[in-house]
């Protein structure tokens, strides 16, 4: 029987018990849409075939070892792999950005100094590693949309294309996102207040 005609679960069968030209069906299958959602993200192609190459070999040493059991869901499965990678690269090159509010203010009411005076540039880094610690406790649904949307500068559409929901769930995700930054961000400037004037 023909190898384009089996199902990805026959497929994965097939290679785990050692057939290699069953997984390369595999990669011809969804090799186009992986790396869509690779390059969605990093938006260079340098990177996306990168990544690409990464995501299967990330997905040949799973099944290798057993650990695969999707149960017949391999497209998403696989999908998630380069879309997690693809948000791991970004973490390990890049730093956070300044976050814009909804109302066009910066999450921080950054105080502008007439020169970067020694002390005004500890304050920015403090300030800046207090917002990165933050947005990692933020749930990973919001951390993810809101990296995309600030950091990666991915429009709503693609958020939404890259997550697989719908764009009004990305919108809510973002929103959710910043509210709970907000809240966070106000309770560690009124601890750091405390700490630095004690009243």
């Amino acid at each position: 029987m023909e190898k384009y005609s089996l199902n990805d679960s026959k497929l994965i069968t097939l290679y785990k018990g050692g057939d290699e030209g069953a997984f390369e069906e595999l990669m011809k299958r969804h090799k186009s849409r992986i790396y869509t959602t690779i390059y969605l993200i990093t938006k260079d192609s340098f990177i996306a075939e990168d990544l690409l190459q990464e995501t299967f070999i990330k997905a040949i040493r799973t099944i290798k070892s057993g650990r695969y059991n999707e149960e017949g869901k391999f497209l998403p499965w696989i999908l998630r792999i380069a879309h997690n990678l693809a948000i791991d690269f970004f973490r390990k090159e890049k730093r956070y950005p300044t976050i814009i509010m909804e109302d066009g203010s910066s999450v921080f009411n950054t105080l502008e100094f007439s020169e970067d005076s020694a002390e005004s540039i500890q304050i920015q880094k403090d300030t800046h590693m207090r917002l990165r610690r933050l947005i990692h406790e933020l749930p990973e649904a919001q951390k993810e949309v809101l990296m995309m949307r600030h950091y990666m500068k991915m429009s709503f559409q693609e958020i939404a294309d890259s997550t697989g929901v719908s764009i009004n769930t990305a919108l809510g995700r973002m929103r959710y996102a910043l509210i709970n930054l907000r809240k966070k961000m106000q309770q560690t400037e009124q601890a750091y207040d405390a700490n630095i004037y004690p009243g």
